[in-house]
């Protein structure tokens, strides 16, 4: 133990003796850590961007869409008796999260007219499950059901043509139909800049209230849950059976899963990840290379120093530690520096608005890269200092001394 601490004294004085050599190296090492923990934070965000908007599409792992039809006729069965299945079946089986969804559209009275909106059917769930995003207001909660004024989330192509009123003074639209009724608009999903389409959600209890039952037979809902995806493989023939059981014979019921980790059974962020592993790679190889180099350059310079430590009887195996540590200590200094740069950049808010656009769940910074850039700094240290460090072992003391 003395002997290490020895070691780590000695490496620290000589770094504070070459000031010079040691702020090249800090500089090099210190940006090649700053750049691999960095790749690896963003990376972190980016991964967490893909899988958001895989989620928004197909909900979350693992997704459970459960769907039944009559194989003779085609027909699906009553949207009363298969809600009641699904809904016994997400009791029984303790399920946190399920909805229903389905696609209609409805009429809205604009001042200048109006006009046909494309509508989704939900249920309040709807929103974690795909991780609906929200520019102002808030998703539908269970109470929203039970409003005599049916509750609306709409697009901002609706909100900007209403002159975008402040949601706080409820503002309402009217519902063409049989009969007219006042909605209220309770929060506005963002739209992309070439969406110019209006577009809403509403509750499928509030849309069976307002709706004829023509309307509601032409309502094809489809009905998924939530479940934990260790168990989903489990769960799935069992949930088929149920439900097929609460139909009745001559109905076939469909269970399977449609979020992005069921796709194939390959992980469909896979390259993502070997990407940003490879220039993580390719920066760390980088800044070795420079500190290779620098390493070397200062042995040759300090040869007749080696050789006068030797003769005054230090081992070659002092000497090769000696050496080989104080490209160690000063990597791992600029390692320290690295990892607290990488961290300012990857959360400035410039960085995270540009890489993690759309993102509800921004990552904290992951410690995963903070170690990374320490760990590669010190392993860099090591592999670029073993070769200088075997060059001064070798050199012959005499030859040293007349260096």
């Amino acid at each position: 133990m003395s002997g290490l601490v020895g070691a780590f004294s000695e490496a620290w004085a000589e770094l504070r003796i070459h000031k010079t050599r040691v702020l090249l190296s800090l500089i090099g090492v210190a940006v090649a850590v700053t750049a691999i923990t960095s790749v690896v934070g963003l990376g972190a965000i980016a991964q967490q961007a893909t899988t958001e908007s895989y989620e928004r599409s197909s909900g979350r792992p693992a997704s459970l869409f459960i769907s039944a039809y009559n194989p003779t006729s085609g027909e699906a069965p009553d949207a009363d008796t298969i809600t009641e299945a699904f809904d016994t079946a997400v009791e029984r089986y303790s399920v946190r999260w399920s909805t229903r969804s389905a696609y209609t559209q409805v009429f809205v009275q604009f001042i200048d007219g109006v006009t046909p909106v494309d509508a989704t059917i939900v249920d309040a769930d709807f929103g974690t499950m795909h991780r609906v995003k929200l520019a102002e207001g808030a998703w539908f909660v269970d109470s929203d059901a039970d409003r005599l004024a049916p509750a609306l989330i709409v697009n901002e192509v609706i909100w900007n043509r209403m002159g975008s009123p402040d949601l706080a003074t409820h503002p309402t639209v009217t519902l063409d139909g049989p009969t007219s009724m006042t909605a209220v608009i309770v929060g506005v999903t963002p739209s992309a800049s070439f969406e110019t389409y209006p577009l809403m959600f509403m509750l499928t209890d509030a849309y069976s209230r307002i709706s004829t039952p023509e309307q509601r037979a032409n309502l094809f809902p489809q009905y998924e849950m939530w479940v934990p995806p260790e168990i989903s493989d489990q769960l799935t023939p069992l949930i088929k059976r149920d439900i097929a059981g609460e139909l009745g014979d001559g109905w076939q019921v469909d269970v399977n899963r449609q979020d992005y980790l069921a796709f194939s059974g390959e992980d469909p962020l896979l390259p993502l990840k070997l990407i940003v592993g490879g220039v993580a790679v390719l920066v760390l190889l980088l800044g070795a290379l420079g500190l290779v180099n620098i390493s070397l350059v200062t042995v040759r310079q300090r040869v007749r120093e080696i050789g006068i430590r030797r003769s005054f009887g230090a081992t070659a195996g002092r000497v090769f530690f000696a050496v080989m540590m104080e490209s160690v200590v000063a990597t791992l200094a600029a390692g320290v520096i690295g990892v607290f740069l990488a961290v300012l950049i990857v959360k400035s808010p410039m960085v995270t608005d540009f890489i993690g656009q759309g993102v509800t769940d921004l990552p904290a910074f992951p410690l995963e890269a903070a170690v990374i850039g320490l760990g590669a700094a010190t392993l860099v240290g090591a592999l670029a200092g073993l070769l200088p460090a075997i060059v001064a072992v070798r050199v012959k003391v005499i030859d040293a001394i007349r260096f």
